[in-house]
């Protein structure tokens, strides 16, 4: 009889796992990470537990131990087959046993797996991991702790792996700490986060060591994010890292490694000019998920309301002459066009009505299928391809995507979005990456327009191309670069490069690092002095995250068939054992050889669910379509009615049937796409960039039609009134979201200057007085 002590999940399973405590010490862009998860065995019998959870995609995982007791067991890295045989054996004769792997499918996906607690006995697990935090838009770092992991939807075909394994819920019954340290050579201005926080706590005078702890309560129902803001971010930096004396000679971990940031910064008179050409595709996920809340606070959106939403300000912000088209894609896709068609009022309109018929009603999350549609239609010269993709990410087959994105990565850039809690880090992040890009996460209550908007602000940057970097260092050293090649550069954006210092010298102690590239046929070359002198007290973090960046750019090679699979493999392996960092070939292992109990009876297995955001909006056919762990049949007709799935987990989902009828109706109804006054204004613009002068326009700013019409300027044209009225109004009233109308604004500023206006700044004057505005003239940019 099943004893049902202690945290239960809501269908009454013991769950072993009771609390997670998280402590984070952040240096400068570094972060490491140690996560103790406390386990305790309150049946009656013997129990191995498994918990599949994420970890950011980049994280470079280092450390793995299990405290029982008083005695500490630290695993070490062995080859995946072979730790997996180890621990096997070890659970089978009696043994306390401790794997933990890294998904083959997704690099942001782990299975931990303690095997063979015994009854009333605890088990404190230790996992260590180093991630660099990302370069946001305001100049902040963000650090994210994944604390939701939604199911992923995986293609018939494909193999599944340890993401069939997710097992999520509507809440978890263990909890959460977190302590975070943060210290840097500049101070520290602030730190924030989409959780409730104690109040900061600097350590010193200059502001460059503080602390603060996640307060508590925390739901699991969101990833915690933090955003910490440091007093000159961007000024690039270069830390050297001492080898290990211990090491093998000649190997990565004996040598010293340099990690340089680099924050290019482009001639001013170059960036004042954007692009007017471009093929733009926007791919928008329609799988029954995106019917799903933005988060689970007041005023949330339907993640595919927000969607539509941000789909009019791209098509409002496109220049005139370029090329553009619209995927959506479930568990098979569409387009608006059957090839990108010019961009142009008529286009632009047929665009926005199909916009606004979009639903979240194409099933599951096969994205494969579009991008290699996508990717065979010819290109127009002159107008490189700019991919945009919106997805929540719940996708199995991350690699299969991002090596497709790579193989195509000379003729496009691809830039992706995140949409709402638990979206992959590995597709997201990993699909910009490959398509050099740049990506974006919309998590809690980010409005997805303003991240959207500062994306195609990058597309429309002029290309960066003819990148090369070169090393300057005294002789008797030589460079090792262990970074990807670099493939874009943004103004603003770090660019990491990870190398490795051979050798030694007696000469000059410094070294430096040159980047060159062209920008619009202009050389432009940036540089960068370092000290070799090795940096104290860094904990071998650089050799770390150098070591995982050769492991991921071995295990891309690998996939796409190099010339020796078998050396390549051996290779991985051989880096993995060596920095102590995880792998797809690679596993660690602990066990507790002092240890050894009959077993009575077959071991029971308990598997540890994760938190997964909140689905009250799927209407019974979705979910159905989007059920956790299904395989969809290939389905490339519109009839999606008919399906072949397979629902081994359909009771993680159980809860929905009770939802009543109307409220799912209702969740899943159409909303009014304009019901923002800014919305209005925009999706009254015209493709050229003007608006007309009538009765809609003046709702907007809350006149009649005669009172706009009657403080015309006699010698001016309606539109033009129409058209500078719209920009005062929006320099006046809605300055605040001024990256989200930027495009439209810079259009209409440009359409005006064309139309040789006779006494502009008369017009300016009139029209603020009209508007109520104080709006000068050279504000207007016309």
């Amino acid at each position: 009889m099943m004893n049902c002590c202690g945290l239960v999940t809501k269908e009454k399973q013991p769950v072993p796992l009771k609390s997670i405590g998280v402590e984070v010490q952040v240096k400068s862009h570094v972060a490491t990470v140690t996560s103790t998860l406390q386990y305790v065995n309150e049946e009656e019998r013997h129990l191995e537990a498994l918990f599949v959870f994420p970890l950011p995609a980049d994280a470079a995982v280092c450390h793995f131990s299990a405290k029982i007791g008083d005695q500490e067991i630290v695993a070490e890295v062995q080859n995946r087959q072979t730790a997996r045989d180890e621990y096997d054996d070890a659970v089978s004769s009696g043994q306390q046993a401790f794997l933990l792997e890294e998904s083959k499918e997704s690099s942001d996906v782990f299975r931990l797996s303690v095997g063979c607690l015994s009854p009333g006995q605890n088990a404190d697990i230790t996992i260590t991991y180093i991630t660099e935090l990302s370069v946001q838009a305001d100049h902040s770092l963000r650090f994210c702790l994944p604390a939701v992991l939604n199911p992923r939807y995986t293609p018939a075909g494909s193999d599944a792996g340890i993401v069939s394994e997710i097992l999520s819920c509507d809440s978890v019954p263990y909890t959460l700490t977190l302590s975070v340290h943060v210290s840097s050579p500049n101070p520290i201005s602030k730190l924030e986060s989409n959780c409730t926080l104690d109040p900061l706590v600097f350590l010193n005078s200059d502001h460059t060591q503080a602390t603060v702890n996640l307060s508590s309560g925390h739901k699991f129902d969101k990833d915690v994010e933090l955003f910490l803001y440091y007093q000159n971010t961007h000024q690039p930096t270069a830390i050297v890292e001492a080898g290990v004396t211990t090491a093998k000679p000649g190997s990565l971990m004996s040598d010293p490694v340099v990690m340089i940031s680099l924050y290019p910064e482009f001639p001013e008179e170059v960036m004042s000019s954007l692009a007017t050409q471009g093929e733009f595709v926007f791919v928008i996920d329609r799988s029954g998920s995106m019917a799903s809340m933005m988060h689970n606070g007041e005023g949330a959106q339907i993640r595919i309301e927000s969607a539509k939403e941000t789909l009019l300000l791209l098509l409002k912000s496109l220049p005139m002459g370029c090329y553009f088209n619209i995927y959506g894609f479930g568990s098979d896709f569409e387009s608006f066009f059957p090839q990108s068609v010019v961009y142009n009022q008529d286009t632009m309109d047929q665009a926005l009505n199909k916009v606004n018929e979009m639903r979240a009603d194409m099933g599951g999350t096969e994205i494969l299928q579009p991008l290699k549609h996508i990717y065979s239609q010819p290109c127009y010269p002159e107008h490189p391809i700019q991919l945009f993709v919106f997805t929540d990410g719940e996708v199995g087959n991350t690699k299969e995507v991002l090596d497709l994105v790579k193989l195509h990565a000379h003729s496009h850039r691809c830039f992706s979005f995140g949409i709402g809690e638990g979206a992959s880090t590995a597709l997201i992040t990993g699909m910009a990456k490959e398509g050099s890009g740049h990506a974006q996460f919309i998590t809690g209550t980010d409005r997805m327009q303003p991240k959207v908007m500062e994306s195609l602000r990058f597309a429309l940057q002029p290309a960066v191309n003819k990148i090369s970097v070169q090393w300057k260092v005294p002789d008797g050293i030589t460079v090792d670069t262990l970074s990807p090649p670099i493939n874009v550069l943004f103004q603003g954006q770090r660019s990491l490069i990870y190398a490795q210092l051979k050798g030694q010298s007696s000469e000059s102690s410094e070294g430096s690092v040159i980047v060159q590239y062209n920008l619009k046929d202009q050389p432009v070359t940036n540089q960068l002095h370092f000290c070799l002198k090795p940096t104290e007290d860094t904990g071998l973090s650089v050799h770390r995250l150098a070591a995982r960046s050769l492991i991921r750019c071995l295990e891309q090679e690998e996939r796409t068939g190099g010339v020796d699979v078998e050396d390549i493999r051996r290779r991985m392996v051989e880096i993995s054992v060596e920095a102590g960092v995880s792998s797809v070939h690679t596993a660690f292992i602990a066990i507790n050889k002092d240890n050894r109990e009959a077993v009575k009876g077959p071991l029971i297995q308990r598997r540890v669910p994760t938190q997964r955001m909140c689905m009250p909006n799927r209407s019974m056919r979705n979910m159905d379509d989007d059920v956790c762990n299904r395989r969809s049949a290939p389905n490339r007709s519109r009839d999606r009615t008919n399906r072949n799935c397979r629902k081994p987990m359909m009771n993680c989902y159980m809860p929905m049937m009770n939802m009543p009828m109307p409220m799912m109706a209702n969740a899943c109804a159409k909303s009014d796409l304009h019901d923002d006054p800014l919305l209005q204004l925009i999706s009254l613009q015209k493709a050229s960039g003007c608006w007309e002068l009538n009765d809609a326009l003046a709702r907007v700013f809350g006149k009649t039609e005669d009172e706009l019409t009657n403080q015309k300027p006699a010698q001016v044209d309606g539109s033009v009134w129409a058209t500078l009225l719209s920009l005062i109004w929006l320099y006046g009233y809605k300055i605040q979201q001024q990256i989200e109308w930027q495009f439209v604004a810079m259009k209409a500023a440009s359409w005006i200057g064309s139309q040789n206006v006779v006494s502009l700044s008369q017009c300016v004057c009139d029209g603020n007085h009209l508007l109520g505005c104080q709006v000068k003239e050279e504000t207007l940019g016309i």
